[in-house]
C-alpha cells in the first residue's frame, strides 16, 4: 500500500481528502495539520508522495517543501493552494514541486494527478504493457493502433471510445478498474452520462470477446470492473 503525507491545516478539508483517498485510492494517509508537523512526520516515516497545502501556520507549504527537498530530493509533492497565480505556480515548482492544484478542487481530480505522479515514479508503469499498443487477450488480438480486434479468421473493427476502454481493461488486466479512473482518463468527467455511456461501450466490448470462455469482465461492485484472462 502506498503511503502519502497529507499536510492541511482544515481540519475538514484534511479528514474528507484522507478518507477519500483511502477509501478509493486504497492509499494509507498519514495527516498533519501544520509545517511544522508534517515535517516532524516526514523524518519519521517514508513516504511514497506528499500533498502540502501552502497557507499554514507555523510552516508554511512552500517552506515545508524546501526543508523536504534538502532530505529528499525524488519523493513527488503536489503544492494545493487557494492562490492560483502564476507566481506562485512558478514558486512551486521551482522549489522542487511535481504538480500544483488550485482550491477549489475536485477530489477526484486530485487522485488522477496522485495516480499520473506515482506511475511517473513507478518507471511510468512498472508493466511494459503501460507501454504497449499490442495486447494478447487469450485467443484475441488486440491492436490498440489500428483499433482491431483478431483472431485466426476474424477481425473486429472498435469504436475510439471502445478502443481506449478495452487498452485500460488490458492495461490493468487482473486487476481492478475503477469507474473513476476510466470515466476522467476517457470522457475526463465522470458524470452519470458518461457513465452510461461507458456501460454500453463495455456490453459491446464483452461481445467482442464472448467466444473465448478463458476471458472475462466482470464488475466489481462499487469499484469498477476487472478483465480476467485465464
Amino acid at each position: 500500500m502506498k503511503k502519502i503525507l497529507l499536510v492541511e491545516d482544515d481540519a475538514n478539508l484534511g479528514l474528507l481528502l484522507q478518507d477519500y483517498l483511502q477509501l478509493k485510492g486504497k492509499f494509507d494517509v498519514v495527516l498533519c495539520k501544520d509545517g511544522e508537523e508534517g515535517l516532524r512526520a516526514f523524518t519519521k516515516q517514508t513516504y511514497d508522495l506528499l500533498i502540502l497545502d501552502v497557507m499554514m501556520p507555523k510552516k508554511d507549504g512552500f517552506t515545508l517543501g524546501k526543508d523536504i527537498r534538502k532530505i529528499n530530493a525524488q519523493v513527488p509533492i503536489i503544492f494545493a493552494t487557494a492562490k492560483g497565480m502564476i507566481e506562485d505556480k512558478t514558486q512551486a515548482f521551482n522549489l522542487g514541486g511535481d504538480d500544483y492544484i488550485t482550491k477549489p478542487f475536485r477530489i477526484e481530480e486530485l487522485l488522477l494527478r496522485i495516480n499520473a505522479l506515482l506511475k511517473r515514479t513507478d518507471n511510468i508503469g512498472k508493466k511494459e504493457e503501460e507501454k504497449q499498443t499490442s495486447f494478447k487477450i487469450g485467443k484475441y488480438t488486440f491492436d490498440y493502433t489500428t483499433q482491431m480486434i483478431m483472431t485466426t479468421d476474424n477481425q473486429q473493427k472498435l469504436s475510439t471510445k471502445e478502443a481506449e476502454l478495452l487498452r485500460l481493461l488490458c492495461v490493468h488486466k487482473n486487476e481492478v478498474l475503477t469507474r473513476e479512473e476510466a470515466l476522467l482518463n476517457i470522457w475526463h468527467d465522470d458524470n452519470y452520462f458518461n457513465g452510461r455511456s461507458m456501460d454500453v461501450f463495455l456490453s459491446k466490448i464483452r461481445k467482442y470477446l464472448k467466444d473465448d470462455p478463458n476471458v472475462e469482465i466482470i464488475n466489481v461492485h462499487g469499484r469498477g470492473y476487472k478483465l480476467l484472462i485465464n
